[in-house]
């Protein structure tokens, strides 16, 4: 692999799921267990609030659990040691990126360890449990707190600035991507269009594998590792 100037790298549910956080459409997954339409949509949430509460009361208990695996470190290290410029759009809500020193990123579905008062447009920090009796700490209301999620139906978060990236990076890396949840999904076509070497790293091909220069199996921990030993040895 040559030297790139902007690397854009998209990360899905697959590069959590060793440090024990479940994906979502992997037999076994969350949808398998819920009923998405209950817990992961506004309307949901307005039928029974009560329910998406406890849903990701105990999302954020398990978070709170887990460690980041090699590849959340190996992606830190490449940010820290890359000449060039690295950036991470995750698709995942949880905080395993941060925790493992990824500093420029982008969470495109929000992040499960904050919540959003929707009385007065608030957004903060929090590990515990929230109810729908729960006050606002901003605000002081109760009735308005939402977990700062991107539910089905919803537009995702900061696309501007990540279709501004990926207009302009050279290298797109997609890991542990399904590559059937759009927008995300068309990420690869855009950075491709642009003139960006393509590269997935994933368990088993996505679902839009074909649209990428070159491929990668096997478990996230080991292959981005790989990849990024590769990568800063090279440079």
């Amino acid at each position: 692999m040559g030297s790139y100037k902007k690397i854009f790298v998209l990360t899905g549910a697959g590069i959590s799921a060793e440090s024990g956080i479940p994906t979502f459409r992997d037999p076994g997954g969350v949808w398998e267990k819920y009923d998405l339409t209950e817990v992961a949509t506004p309307e949901g949430f307005r039928r029974n609030p009560d329910l998406v509460h406890e849903f990701y009361n105990q999302r954020r208990k398990e978070l709170l659990k887990v460690k980041p695996n090699p590849a959340h470190i190996a992606l830190a290290e490449l940010e820290k040691h890359y000449p060039g410029e690295v950036l991470v759009v995750t698709q995942n809500v949880d905080d395993l990126h941060e925790r493992a020193g990824t500093r420029n990123l982008i969470h495109m579905h929000g992040e499960l360890l904050k919540v959003h008062c929707e009385l007065c447009g608030q957004v903060f920090r929090e590990t515990g449990e929230i109810f729908t009796h729960t006050p606002c700490p901003a605000c002081g209301k109760a009735g308005g707190l939402r977990p700062y999620v991107v539910w089905f139906g919803e537009m995702p978060l900061h696309l501007e600035e990540i279709y501004e990236a990926l207009k302009k990076c050279d290298l797109f890396v997609a890991i542990g991507s399904s590559g059937t949840v759009y927008p995300a999904a068309g990420f690869v076509e855009v950075a491709r269009g642009s003139g960006a070497y393509c590269l997935e790293i994933n368990l088993k091909p996505a679902e839009n594998a074909h649209l990428f220069h070159e491929h990668r199996y096997g478990p996230a921990s080991e292959k981005v590792r790989e990849w990024v030993k590769e990568l800063l040895e090279g440079v």
